[in-house]
């Protein structure tokens, strides 16, 4: 699979880059991956935290350049982050451990420091193993599930993506991931292109989505969980979405409908300035029972920037919501 890495087109943005030569991506990576964090994550949807909590590993790197990314420490390169701020918006953004030179902050790990991750989060009381942001890593991340399967881990596997990612890779993981988690952001091109750096994301997205779905319908061992976040003003985006969603994938998936929009200082001016209104919270749920959307999840409105996580610390979140296994920072 390592070729795979060389003129690279993992992804759909096929920027054919050598990441095998040390060059990367426009994802910020090579071929080594690089993890952020791993935590006992008890934010995600009920059931996937049960009693012990989501084994969370966040993946350096990401594919899109989305302007309000609540993970932008991991996700972006400074170098990258700064081209895209305008000179007219103040920059204070705090980076940490590798940022001098330039990269998000992340810690390269070999397939068995892999697997003694995911042993640890076992070991910890994890439900399973919750891999974040991987789409750029496929090759690696594969080798590394191998290795901690065939060192005992019996976890369930997510895969918890943005969806932009092509079907050929999407099939490298039939055999290895139990759970799908992709975002469903938007099914307008001129906001995939104003906020995401992608406007083929909707066409992408969609697309990804039914592969997903392809590959876990009728296994009782599987599913697929389509998130969408709710973006303050652009109410039509959401309903696109759940009306697409109503009629493609309403019975092969569930729906997890997210609130906790969160501006960002200093990261993307065109990003919504305010969180979600309740009278725009009441009319999501209402196309809801319109589009008979009944299976799923809708989380509450949520205000407030407490829980936005700090890749910079040991434990990124408020100890209310994870505890550490591992770090980039030690």
């Amino acid at each position: 699979m390592e070729n795979l890495y060389k003129s690279c087109k993992l992804c759909p943005r096929k920027c054919g880059a050598d990441r095998l030569a040390g060059e990367t991506g426009y994802c910020g990576e090579t071929a080594v991956l690089r993890i952020g964090a791993a935590v006992i994550h008890r934010g995600e949807e009920p059931p996937l935290v049960g009693t012990g909590g989501s084994g969370t590993i966040f993946v350096s790197g990401c594919n899109l350049g989305c302007v309000f990314c609540q993970n932008y420490q991991i996700s972006h390169d400074s170098r990258r982050l700064q081209r895209r701020l305008t000179e007219k918006f103040p920059v204070q953004v705090k980076y940490a451990g590798n940022a001098a030179a330039g990269k998000s902050i992340g810690k390269p790990v070999s397939a068995n420091v892999f697997a003694e991750i995911c042993t640890a989060l076992h070991d910890k009381g994890a439900e399973n193993i919750n891999i974040v942001t991987g789409s750029h890593a496929v090759p690696e991340l594969v080798q590394g599930i191998i290795t901690a399967k065939n060192a005992g881990m019996r976890l369930p596997v997510l895969w918890n993506s943005s969806a932009y990612e092509s079907t050929e890779t999407l099939e490298m993981l039939k055999d290895y991931i139990d759970i799908y988690l992709p975002d469903l952001k938007t099914l307008d091109s001129e906001i995939a292109n104003k906020f995401f750096s992608a406007p083929g994301y909707p066409q992408t997205a969609a697309s990804a989505i039914l592969k997903m779905t392809e590959m876990t319908h009728g296994d009782a061992n599987k599913k697929t969980i389509v998130r969408h976040l709710i973006l303050p003003g652009y109410l039509e985006s959401t309903r696109l979405v759940l009306r697409w969603f109503a009629e493609n994938v309403k019975d092969r998936a569930q729906l997890s409908l997210m609130t906790q929009y969160t501006p960002i200082p200093g990261i993307g001016e065109t990003a919504p300035n305010r969180y979600l209104r309740k009278d725009e919270y009441e009319t999501v749920l209402e196309w809801l029972e319109e589009y008979g959307i009944e299976d799923g999840f809708c989380q509450e409105l949520v205000t407030g920037s407490d829980w936005l996580p700090d890749f910079s610390r040991v434990n990124p979140f408020p100890s209310k919501l994870s505890a550490p296994v591992w770090s980039a920072m030690t």
